[in-house]
């Protein structure tokens, strides 16, 4: 079975974080495993508190999971400070998975800031180069380039400043532009566009860790970067317009909708007869 490594913090409403990329892993048919590097009291009206794991935890979380069992591929998420930003660098260096998608998790939906302005430099030195590929949206891209960005012209500028900071492959997620979303694809010769659909829906807790954990999914299937893309998009797509109206605020999107459906549709032609 092909297995998915998440290193990221807990979202203790589930909606993202570790808890979705597990979720997302199962959906995909991968065995997922975790390194959990924070710990949050959120929900989905916003992120209360933050605690951080200590670095030689993470290092001794990283350790366990690579000398026992074989990574195809790995998902970082939300790593707060310097310290964590620097083991998790060095563990990844020392194992060397195939597979390393990079979410650079900077701010909560809610606005909160979830990485320490002392940690961006770091990350962006340290461990961007490692990655095969970083899916910043465009906050966290203005963020990481300095760049405003406006419109599909100012994405493919931020695009090329990422990749001359060492990334390989850079995927700037384009739901906050003004019109319909279009994501790009960069990888220092040419561009690929991935145009969607607006749905119009609050419920987008945790979208792009879903996104970020599809991808690593389908690499640690032995799909192409680009078709990796494909079918994540295709995923979270259909977990977005089934989202979840759960809580008070920005609900969940829906990372079982097709398995349910699927279930369903045996039940009624009398092939699955067990609960799902």
């Amino acid at each position: 079975m092909r297995t998915a490594l998440t290193i990221a913090g807990s979202d203790s409403c589930a909606g993202a974080g570790i808890q979705a990329d597990l979720k997302t892993f199962y959906a995909h048919g991968v065995y997922g495993m975790s390194v959990i590097t924070a710990v949050t009291a959120q929900n989905t009206k916003g992120v209360i508190g933050i605690e951080n794991i200590s670095a030689d935890m993470v290092e001794k979380q990283l350790d366990a999971i690579f000398t026992d069992i074989k990574v195809d591929a790995v998902k970082v998420g939300m790593l707060s400070n310097r310290d964590i930003i620097k083991s998790v660098s060095r563990k990844l260096k020392k194992y060397s998975p195939d597979n390393i998608v990079l979410d650079p998790v900077m701010v909560s939906k809610s606005g909160h800031t979830l990485l320490g302005p002392d940690a961006k430099d770091i990350l962006l030195k340290e461990l961007l180069p490692l990655c095969t590929i970083v899916t910043p949206n465009i906050p966290e891209a203005e963020v990481i380039t300095g760049v405003t960005i406006n419109s599909i012209n100012d994405m493919k500028k931020s695009c090329k400043v990422i990749f001359e900071m060492g990334a390989k492959m850079i995927l700037i997620k384009g739901g906050h532009l003004s019109t319909d979303p279009v994501d790009i694809l960069f990888d220092g010769k040419g561009f690929k566009y991935f145009i969607g659909k607006r749905i119009h829906t609050k419920n987008t807790h945790g979208t792009g860790c879903t996104l970020s954990s599809a991808i690593a999914s389908n690499l640690a299937k032995g799909y192409s970067v680009e078709k990796s893309i494909v079918k994540a998009k295709e995923y979270i797509t259909i977990a977005i317009q089934n989202s979840l109206s759960i809580g008070k605020g920005i609900g969940p999107t829906n990372h079982f909708y097709s398995i349910y459906k699927k279930c369903n549709m045996l039940k009624e032609i009398g092939e699955f007869k067990n609960e799902c």
